[in-house]
């Protein structure tokens, strides 16, 4: 009896250690950290800022651009970073930093950008401020702003507006296509988004653009940059720093970066592991977050850029709070030493 029991335990301490290992396990534990190659003593008094660090990063370099916690959401706040999403009815569309779609209107123009989109049409389809940034699938030159006749700055998309729409509640909504045969969600390249394979979805479809051949949603992949103060880390396909959020848990696999916080950082979206570079492969595995989002994990572990980094080799998150570090090929905390 004793024999069996023993057996019986042991068997199930086995089953606990291989599910731990399938996801990482160490659950946010300091073991999760690498020290940079030659890096510089950051301020390790930083943790003393909130949660997220420095008003979600306000203080490392993003500057206020942003907004307040009050003024993000599905309104005129600010984007964020952008990203791509795929859906099933327009094919991949730029979203915010949120996951709502981002949209153009026919009777704007692109050359040169003019917003014809004011008072009651801009209730229902509010601006997006200039300022956001780009992520993996979308070319940084292809942003820019336009003044508005109330004089804010607009972001632009390959000269063309952007917009959200009033009725899209909740990430990954795209009601506003073909909207009175005039309002499309934006393709990465700015074109009109389009279903593919298909003869479109709503409006007006004699003069849709083609949807671009090659666009791709930002699962571009992942690969491993090197400079003197982090030594090697993780970049997204962009260039741009990928960060870890230290109150994350690996495993059970929770992001604890929510609401406003996704403003400063935002996630990254799945990626393949063919475009994977360098980084381990070792439980790469995808987040489905409450907010509906699905998000890139590295051992399991939730990854996000920051909005504060506007160009390839920034790392204006690294430290920020006590709490974001970027991450090195294995997965781990890259903190300093």
């Amino acid at each position: 009896m004793g024999i069996k029991r023993g057996s019986t335990l042991a068997a199930v301490a086995a089953v606990v250690a291989l599910t731990a290992t399938a996801c990482g396990g160490g659950g946010g534990s300091e073991a999760g950290s690498a020290k940079p190659a030659g890096a510089a003593a950051q301020a390790a008094g930083a943790g003393a800022d909130s949660a997220y660090g420095s008003d979600y990063g306000s203080g490392a370099g993003a500057g206020s651009g942003y907004g307040s916690a009050g003024d993000t959401g599905a309104g005129s706040g600010p984007a964020g970073q952008l990203a791509v999403a795929e859906t099933d009815k327009a094919g991949p569309v730029i979203t915010d930093s949120a996951g709502l779609t981002l949209y153009r209107f026919d009777k704007d123009t692109a050359e040169p950008p003019k917003s014809n989109c004011d008072g009651d049409c801009a209730k229902a389809w509010p601006p997006v401020p200039a300022g956001a940034g780009a992520a993996s699938g979308i070319d940084p030159k292809l942003l820019g702003e336009v003044a508005r006749s109330d004089g804010t700055k607009q972001l632009t998309v390959a000269g063309w507006p952007a917009y959200r729409y009033a009725k899209d509640t909740k990430a990954g909504d795209v009601n506003g296509q073909g909207v009175g045969g005039t309002w499309f969600a934006l393709a990465p390249d700015g074109k009109k988004a389009a279903k593919p394979a298909a003869g479109g979805g709503g409006g007006a479809p004699a003069s849709p653009e083609p949807k671009p051949e090659g666009a791709q949603p930002a699962q571009a992949g992942l690969s491993v940059a090197t400079n003197p103060k982090l030594g090697e880390h993780v970049v997204d396909g962009n260039g741009m720093t990928v960060y870890r959020f230290k109150p994350d848990s690996a495993w059970p696999m929770v992001s604890k970066c929510t609401g406003d916080c996704l403003a400063k950082w935002p996630v990254v979206p799945p990626v393949d592991k063919a475009g994977v570079k360098g980084v381990t492969l070792k439980n790469f595995s995808v987040l489905d977050r409450p907010d509906g989002r699905k998000q890139q994990s590295i051992d399991c572990w939730p990854v996000y850029t920051f909005a504060g980094d506007k160009k390839p080799g920034d790392a204006n998150g690294q430290g920020v709070g006590g709490q974001w570090y970027a991450v090195s090929p294995e997965g781990k905390l890259i903190t300093a030493s």
